[in-house]
């Protein structure tokens, strides 16, 4: 069901992620008590779900050890009734062994995962971005010029027999058109079972651009490929990030924000924290007559098992 038809929104939010480093923004949170305030703020402010990386609180360094997201897991659990996703895209830099371990582990409702393999370039963030606190971070940028963000078939389905008997359903990340195909490939095989939570990806350099054509391209695709089966969401990167929200929830989609995505509030106006760049998107659905999508709501939309079904 669209949300045109429903009336209802999911908002998702995406904490910190891997791809901004911690110089970049003095509101990006890297502390797993920063972490679960942001996370907790977002869902107090109409974020349905809550999209979870975890740091080295020391150095702001991606870490996807079980005991990173052990740190903050319980305590936005206890203040939210919000439905947690894990990552299992973790890095770039890591291998899928590392990267599901956290969802293999806790056993979330939802957990993302990414459908294909792509060119992951951070590096034109060097223009922007010249002076930072920790020696890791413009290593970390610059080496994406030769970085490939592997994801096999074998990878997904790695991920996909990992989880299998946890109950645990997936947001599945595709970053271009071929990405669709590749859910395609797995629901034939009867891998997967609807409704499918598709998360398309704009604006990251080595996947499909922010353009308003590509958007409904993507979405055309998905409408062809999968029907009423599957649930539409979107997300920008950087100054896209709004505008292809608007773009989604008008044609029927679901939309996600934070820092992750981008750094931004505005032009030129860094986000102070995750939960405003809910509120922007708050403005948005309603605007358009619509209204924001309850966690329960949420989990009736995409048919997850529950709030007292996950392992943490």
């Amino acid at each position: 069901m669209s949300s045109l038809r429903s009336g209802k929104v999911i908002i998702s939010c995406a904490i910190t992620g891997a791809i901004h480093t911690p110089s970049m923004s003095p509101y990006l949170p890297i502390t797993p008590e920063q972490i679960a305030k942001e996370a907790v703020a977002a869902a107090e402010a109409g974020a349905a779900i809550l999209h979870l990386h975890a740091r080295d609180p020391e150095t702001g360094k991606p870490d996807q050890s079980p005991e990173a997201f052990a740190r903050f897991l319980p305590d936005i659990k206890a203040q939210t009734n919000a439905v947690i996703n894990i990552t299992t895209g973790g890095s770039p830099y890591m291998r899928v062994e590392e990267r599901v371990k956290p969802a293999a582990t806790f056993k979330p409702e939802l957990a993302s995962l990414n459908m294909g393999s792509i060119n992951f370039g951070l590096y034109r963030m060097l223009e922007r971005h010249t002076e930072f606190k920790y020696d890791w971070e413009k290593p970390h940028l610059e080496s994406t010029r030769d970085l490939v963000f592997r994801n096999s078939f074998q990878d997904i389905e790695y991920i996909l027999e990992t989880c299998y008997d946890n109950g645990t359903r997936f947001e599945f990340e595709c970053y271009d058109i071929a990405h669709l195909y590749n859910l395609a490939h797995f629901v034939d095989r009867g891998l997967v079972k609807p409704p499918f939570f598709i998360q398309s990806v704009f604006g990251l350099l080595g996947g499909i651009g922010p353009h308003a054509e590509d958007v409904a391209h993507m979405k055309r695709t998905a409408d062809r490929l999968f029907g009423d089966s599957f649930r539409w969401s979107v997300l920008g990167a950087g100054a896209s990030q709004l505008r292809i929200a608007a773009q989604s929830v008008s044609l029927g989609g679901n939309l996600r924000v934070g820092l992750e995505d981008s750094l931004w509030a505005g032009k030129g106006k860094l986000a102070t924290s995750n939960a405003i760049q809910v509120e922007l998107a708050k403005k948005i659905v309603e605007g358009l007559g619509l209204n924001l999508a309850s966690p329960d709501e949420a989990r009736e939309i995409l048919g997850l098992k529950g709030f007292d079904k996950v392992a943490f």
